[in-house]
């Protein structure tokens, strides 16, 4: 719904990734004074590599990680960057820079920084200031139209003194790539032998003439798997589903090297790793691609927000919690979309919301509006550890209409569902060799690229 009125709110966005970034932007067009806190020293979140994990948990089990990347060395993007851009802003070709269609996490970075600076967003942003604690102010279990947040940050390496301050709204951006998610295995505890998640996986040296076994048939584990290839003994590759690629299947008929299993079993003290079919293999190491789980430490909402196995909620629209709305707000929670386009339409109704400009359901309405989304989740049986996994064009554009958002341009979707299939079939050459060049030609002639030349983000 939209409304006429116009307020300026003190609104702290806490990380400086995509999401936080587009955030900062959109909140400051609607007039807001915005405060974004990043831990780490420059913008980029998740695609701001950091090489050194020394002294980092090989199993990310703390709650307060050293190292928030999880971006391995030759980490390439798994989408063409066409389709990655914002809308005023796409992710262009520049000379002297990675120039592939499908460039290496570097480049993103770049974007993002490029991005940043071209809209002056940088100003607002408290560089290795890490948040400790946010909660409600004066809460007395009734939530009022006027909730105020206390926010406690820290700023990192240098003072270390607690900073308090009081916001208007509080805006969560700090991505779900960062908390590994670990499977439980009987005997795991007590395996002697290297275990590490991805998460702090950077290159292929250290596992050089191991055998190792890789849990985890995703994208990451399938990149990880094959760049092991090239320096391991021999790479087991223990994955749910024993259905796989077209692309994989070709990559293990080649490579001798390379085995495919089932779940693991047990873990034994000797260093057998047993699959659930019997079969074993004595291991040096096992590394767990295995997924992220959200969390968010800092945030006291007195049980109102939880965590559950991976939904988080309730959130409406995956968005906001109704009985805290607008005033507090998730941006990037869901998964398994085009993320950038999306992320901007999240910041464009989070900031209009809170200028007053468009209003949301009653809380009665946003919470109907959840259990039907549950339960339509629960009829189709998908786990609730996927309640964010989206993987819809149209829900993309459905959320767009809340705040008069375009929808996904066909094609950008015609590219996103070209490149899935060409990674499919093609699992080792997709990233270099492709067919779509008629769908490539029609992207680079619309109006996202031909409004923007190159030369006009030359900063």
């Amino acid at each position: 719904m939209v409304s006429e009125r116009n307020q300026s709110k003190k609104v702290c966005v806490i990380g400086a990734g995509p999401s936080g970034l587009v955030a900062a932007r959109e909140l400051r067009k609607e007039g807001h004074v915005v405060v974004v806190l990043e831990q780490n020293h420059d913008v980029g979140g998740q695609w701001l590599y950091e090489p050194n994990v020394e002294g980092e948990d090989p199993l990310g089990r703390n709650t307060f990680l050293k190292v928030h990347s999880s971006i391995y060395g030759s980490l390439r993007l798994v989408s063409p960057r066409e389709i990655m851009g914002f809308t005023d802003f796409p992710f262009l070709v520049k000379k002297g820079r990675d120039m592939r269609r499908f460039p290496g996490h570097g480049e993103l970075y770049l974007y993002l920084k490029d991005f940043c600076d071209w809209f002056g967003l940088r100003e607002m942003i408290r560089f290795n200031t890490r948040v400790e604690y946010v909660g409600m102010l004066d809460y007395s279990g009734v939530i009022g139209k006027d909730l105020k947040w206390v926010v406690k940050s820290k700023e990192i390496k240098k003072t270390e003194k607690v900073v308090e301050e009081v916001f208007d709204a509080v805006v969560v951006a700090t991505g779900h790539y960062s908390k590994p998610r670990l499977p439980t295995i009987k005997g795991m505890d007590a395996w002697k032998r290297k275990q590490m998640h991805s998460h702090i996986y950077r290159t292929p040296e250290p596992y050089r003439n191991e055998v190792v076994v890789v849990v985890g048939n995703s994208l990451s584990g399938q990149d990880i798997s094959m760049e092991l290839l090239e320096v391991a003994k021999e790479v087991h590759l223990s994955s749910r589903s024993l259905k796989i690629s077209e692309g994989l299947s070709k990559v293990i008929s080649k490579n001798g090297n390379l085995h495919l299993h089932p779940q693991i079993d047990t873990l034994h003290e000797d260093g057998r790793v047993l699959f659930v079919d019997g079969s074993w293999v004595i291991a040096n190491s096992i590394l767990y691609c295995t997924g992220y789980s959200y969390t968010f430490p800092f945030l006291d909402s007195k049980g109102i927000i939880v965590v559950d196995d991976d939904r988080v909620g309730p959130l409406y629209e995956h968005t906001f919690p109704p009985s805290l709305a607008p005033s507090l707000s998730f941006i990037g929670v869901p998964r398994k979309i085009i993320g950038f386009p999306f992320f901007e339409s999240q910041a464009k109704w989070i900031s209009q919301l809170l200028s007053g400009k468009r209003t949301l359901p009653s809380r009665d309405e946003m919470m109907q509006s959840i259990k039907e989304f549950y339960h339509s989740r629960d009829a189709a049986c998908i786990p609730k550890y996927n309640t964010h996994d989206i993987a819809q064009f149209e829900y993309c554009d459905k959320y767009g209409d809340h705040v008069g958002f375009p929808h996904l341009e066909e094609w950008r979707k015609q590219l996103c569902i070209s490149a899935l299939i060409n990674a499919d079939a093609n699992l080792e050459t997709y990233r270099d060799s492709w067919d779509d060049h008629e769908l490539l030609q029609e992207a680079l002639q619309s109006p996202h690229f031909t409004q923007f030349p190159a030369e006009s983000f030359t900063l």
